[in-house]
């Protein structure tokens, strides 16, 4: 049985109950390099002790092209036949043209794996809009925090969420994701799909 397409009175209402309020306004605080953050009320013991235990020692890789690397997206599914994972090191492009098949109806996560090299980076928010057919029918901002950097990657899981289900339901999202952070410094920004049916196989 063909697939129903959704008819633009439909695409309009889902994007409606997916309508968030706007965002507290709020101004993140003037940018500090670690060595300034270090430098900062040195002769007190304490403090410099206190700072110590919160930054850890000041690992990373200095002569890293960019502070923030963007590596892996993962669809976290338990029910899912094979792991799903976008390696955005590679080719964006070839990204944009690839899709994820998702059954309708399972509880799934995305995982966003990165590394930090050189400074702490403040405010890391991942931003996804979903579009259905060239209508947007979601957006999502995810607080994902402050790190410092180390030699290890870091990574940030979305809250479980539901594939959408049903017939009308099924069918290809385009997803715009974004990782950026106070300073609006744009890390990393992708295109991908997901392809929501009726099971997990064609």
């Amino acid at each position: 049985m063909a697939e129903l397409e959704p008819t633009p009175e439909q695409l309009a209402a889902l994007a409606a109950e997916n309508e968030e309020a706007e965002s507290v306004n709020y101004r993140p605080p003037a940018q500090k390099t670690l060595q300034e953050i270090q430098e900062l009320d040195k002769d007190d013991e304490s403090l410099r002790k206190y700072k110590e235990a919160l930054l850890g020692p000041v690992v990373g890789d200095p002569n890293a092209k960019v502070n923030v690397l963007v590596t892996r997206l993962t669809l976290m599914c338990e029910t899912a036949p094979a792991p799903l994972t976008l390696d955005l090191q590679g080719d964006l492009d070839v990204i944009k043209k690839q899709s994820f098949i998702l059954k309708e109806g399972v509880e799934y996560r995305i995982k966003i794996s990165f590394k930090v090299n050189k400074e702490i980076v403040s405010g890391l928010k991942y931003i996804q809009t979903t579009y259905r057919k060239g209508v947007k029918v979601d957006k999502t901002d995810y607080m994902v925090g402050s790190y410092g950097p180390r030699n290890t990657e870091y990574e940030f899981l979305t809250p479980l969420e539901e594939a959408p289900k049903g017939l009308i339901a099924r069918g290809t999202y385009n997803i715009k994701s974004k990782f950026t952070d106070d300073d609006k410094h744009d890390h990393l920004s992708w295109e991908w799909n997901l392809n929501i049916k009726k099971e997990w196989k064609d």
